[in-house]
């Protein structure tokens, strides 16, 4: 199936547009089919000394502060998801705009399960991925989450499973969707990169948009920004949808009292053992149990390898119990309403380090809720935990507010404050990059702190 691509690429000018995991994973796929073609490679860093591309005399390299000029002259350009264009107009190239995603549903849509949102998706994408498993099936998690499209497209046949989870960044320039589209939910983020939270939902719906009469889209009732953006738009997909609440519509999934229903079935019990916690995750398993109504599977089965999925690193994960105090690290939560949840499902919450760069985000439904929620020990940190502390201050005399600056400071001053019994949560409601790489680096940091 995938000569078509070769076929697609072998007359093409291509340049591979940054060349981290997802640019070298094209590159290898590129040499693996057309050894002889020559290419060209450009990146904001001088990456000429990359292990990969050393020898290869079929390419150009370019790179520096004005690498993202005369990109004009190339027919394709596979960009990395993580390149922004925000400040560029890029009005003569965005339709030789391309990537790994675009490819892969171009050539193998009805293979496709594309799952999105703003949260959630990492945690869904990888048990659709392990119900498909558990029950025999040929699949394979690609994509933000797992290995790059790429990578192993020589071994997919028609009956694979491609479990894709796919970010804004993704989604951007696609101009196709997939066979089963998901929408988890719809909140403000990724500031940094999209140019308005308009333009980033637009960048979210484009998993709809290009969908046929044949193809099935899922979102969640409960999601205003999401039902309104479908309200607004001639999408073609048949819908079926999500809700926490009592709705028994056609092509449903609703909670009853304690149970999920489909089409007048229980189908699972919210009070089943399992290992990710919250009504957020309990709506990320209703979207896989949904799926496996469409795909035919098994339910009872289902439900088995939903009670022994383990949860993902840095998502509400248990760091430990020291000193009759349990840690928890949820550096994923880089938005208000993660923090909430995770709050929310914990309960017994009595130290929360929060805070980190400003994206431009509305904070103040997070405010609203640490001001009257149980939480005692506030320690903020820079920027946005500053910026939030200082006006919990004038609000609320009852809260203990601290601020720090490095991660170090706070676990040890969590050690010191927190209540015997009770719980330290990190769950920074914003991204990490001001002090560090990534959400991984910052959660593998505050569990090192924490075990130490």
């Amino acid at each position: 199936m995938y000569n078509s691509i070769i076929e697609e690429l072998e007359n093409k000018k291509i340049c591979i547009l940054g060349f981290g995991k997802e640019g070298k994973s094209t590159y290898n796929f590129i040499r693996r089919h057309l050894n002889d073609k020559h290419i060209t490679i450009i990146d904001k860093n001088d990456i000429s000394n990359c292990n990969e591309i050393i020898g290869d005399k079929n390419i150009d390299i370019i790179w520096g502060e004005d690498y993202l000029n005369n990109l004009d002259k190339y027919d394709l350009i596979f960009k990395t998801p993580g390149i922004t264009f925000k400040d560029i107009d890029i009005t003569n190239i965005k339709d030789k705009i391309t990537s790994q995603l675009e490819i892969l549903i171009k050539n193998y849509k009805d293979n496709i399960i594309g799952i999105t949102g703003t949260k959630g998706k990492s945690t869904t994408s990888s048990l659709m991925y392990k119900i498909l498993k558990d029950q025999g099936k040929n699949a394979y998690l690609l994509g933000n989450i797992g290995n790059p499209i790429l990578d192993d497209i020589e071994k997919f046949n028609k009956e694979t499973y491609l479990v894709v989870e796919m970010s804004s960044h993704q989604l951007e320039f696609i101009k196709t969707s997939p066979h089963i589209a998901v929408i988890l939910n719809l909140f403000e983020d990724h500031l940094d990169h999209a140019k308005t939270v308009k333009h980033y939902h637009e960048c979210k719906m484009n998993i709809f948009k290009y969908q046929s009469d044949n193809d099935i889209a899922i979102y969640s009732k409960d999601n205003e920004n999401t039902v309104n953006l479908i309200n607004q738009n001639n999408y073609k997909g048949k819908f079926y949808s999500v809700t926490l609440n009592n709705n028994s519509d056609i092509n449903t999934i609703y909670l009853d009292n304690n149970n999920v229903i489909y089409n007048n079935e229980i189908i699972y019990d919210k009070n089943s053992e399992r290992n990710i916690k919250g009504d957020h995750n309990l709506s990320n398993i209703m979207f896989c149990l949904l799926i496996s109504k469409i795909l035919k599977l098994d339910i009872k089965k289902a439900n088995e390898s939903i009670k022994t999925f383990i949860p993902l690193e840095h998502r509400l994960e248990l760091v430990g119990t020291y000193n009759d105090i349990t840690y928890y690290n949820d550096a994923i939560a880089t938005i208000p309403v993660a923090t909430i949840n995770a709050i929310k499902t914990l309960e017994n919450v009595d130290t929360l380090i929060f805070g980190g760069m400003d994206r431009g985000i509305d904070y103040q439904e997070l405010i609203d809720y640490l001001d009257k929620c149980n939480v005692r020990n506030l320690i903020c940190m820079p920027t946005t935990g500053y910026n939030i502390g200082k006006i919990l201050e004038n609000k609320n005399k009852t809260k203990n507010i601290y601020y720090v600056e490095m991660l170090e400071d706070a676990v040890s001053l969590a050690k010191k404050i927190t209540e015997k019994g009770k719980i330290c949560l990190m769950s920074p409601a914003a991204s990490s990059y001001e002090y560090f790489k990534n959400f991984e680096e910052k959660g593998n940091r505050f569990k090192e702190l924490v075990r130490n």
